[in-house]
């Protein structure tokens, strides 16, 4: 396995919001994202997400389409986001959708994770390219 670390930007755009029935609606977002650093690509995200602020909880899905290098490798792969917050404490789940690389990207999976510190973004991206 490898490991890759940088930061990145993102532009948030909110799309209509997704109607589950009964008055119940999730957030439908589009994220723009700007990766700096091993992983020199951008990206789109859409997804949907609801949140309790009473008690701090909530939940997100999301794809995520990125283009660009990885540590010198050029090509695209998909993310899957799956993702909590259970109080206030964030239980991240994102990984490489299978067969989703292309090009140099072609075989790869791994897991990454985001941090946010005083408004900046962080990823850690644990992964391995098949030979």
């Amino acid at each position: 396995m490898h490991q890759a670390k940088g930061t990145f930007d993102v532009r948030r755009t909110p799309e209509p919001v997704v109607d589950f029935g009964d008055g119940v609606h999730a957030m439908h977002m589009r994220f723009d994202k700007t990766f700096h650093g091993p992983l020199a690509a951008t990206s789109v995200v859409h997804m949907l997400g609801v949140m309790d602020p009473a008690t701090g909880s909530g939940g997100y899905v999301a794809l995520e389409r990125i283009v660009g290098t990885l540590d010198g490798h050029a090509g695209s792969f998909m993310l899957q986001h799956s993702s909590l917050l259970d109080h206030g404490e964030p239980v991240q789940s994102i990984r490489v959708v299978p067969g989703s690389g292309t090009d140099a990207l072609a075989g790869l999976r791994g897991t990454l994770t985001i941090d946010i510190v005083d408004g900046e973004h962080f990823y850690t991206f644990d992964y391995a390219l098949s030979a």
